[in-house]
């Protein structure tokens, strides 16, 4: 399997911590965000290769993990200019050319979802996806009260997942010759290419409700340390 990884964010909610550094190489429990996902991707997959679509402060990457990590290859597509999410996976899918199964991530995920277990959905699923989608739960911002119709409050619900709301989780696995078809020389995957292959019925989605964070902020940051010291044993069998 050959990994992208969404590495370009400069992660100005994160800074100062980001001030010489892109935000997937953010300490987290002592290591990079970067480095949790490659050890989660080598858990869940055969991984051969990661590509870094990298461009501000890309150099800290190359200097932590080389040209090899963990047994996988390592490449770093850099760009010049900001290319959007759709523009940077374009370049790095042309860059190991242009076909073959691709799982894509955003750089500052981290979760315990089973990889394979996605994977094995798209290939069995009745229709033939071009890509597969994590989707996570949506969680409220806030706390929550319900209340009767008497208006008498019954009880409080700290931050809930709300059901039957689900958004995009920043990891997908792409068929990426049919992918490549929908992708913008420069803007986001998100407006340009999903669109298109949501009307084409190419998009599986792929729900999951376990453990998934993505570090936007110094609150997101402290969260996943806690979760992932909380689960020691679990961490070690996962890698994340």
């Amino acid at each position: 399997m050959h990994a992208l990884i969404l590495a370009g964010g400069q992660g100005l909610r994160l800074r100062p911590l980001t001030l010489d550094k892109p935000k997937p190489m953010v300490p987290l429990n002592g290591k990079p965000i970067a480095e949790w996902q490659i050890e989660w991707l080598g858990a869940n997959t055969d991984l051969e290769s990661v590509t870094f679509l990298c461009g501000y402060k890309w150099e800290r990457l190359k200097e932590h993990f080389g040209t090899n990590f963990r047994g996988a290859d390592i490449a770093y597509s850099v760009e010049k200019q900001p290319l959007g999410t759709g523009g940077a996976i374009r370049k790095g899918i042309v860059a190991r050319g242009g076909s073959g199964e691709v799982v894509i991530l955003n750089g500052d995920l981290v979760t315990r979802m089973n990889l394979r277990e996605m994977i094995r959905s798209g290939r069995s699923a009745p229709i033939r996806p071009a890509v597969t989608m994590l989707l996570v739960p949506f969680r409220s911002r806030f706390g929550i009260i319900r209340f009767d119709n008497k208006n008498v409050v019954q009880r409080f619900e700290e931050k809930p997942d709300l059901p039957d709301m689900w958004i995009n989780g920043g990891i997908y696995i792409a068929d990426s010759k049919r992918l490549l078809k929908h992708l913008p020389e420069k803007g986001d995957i998100e407006r340009e290419a999903f669109p298109k292959l949501a009307e084409r019925r190419e998009i599986l989605a792929h729900p999951y409700s376990g453990f998934w964070v993505a570090i936007d902020s110094m609150k997101d940051l402290g969260e996943a340390e806690a979760e992932l010291k909380a689960k020691p044993a679990r961490r070690a069998k996962q890698h994340l």
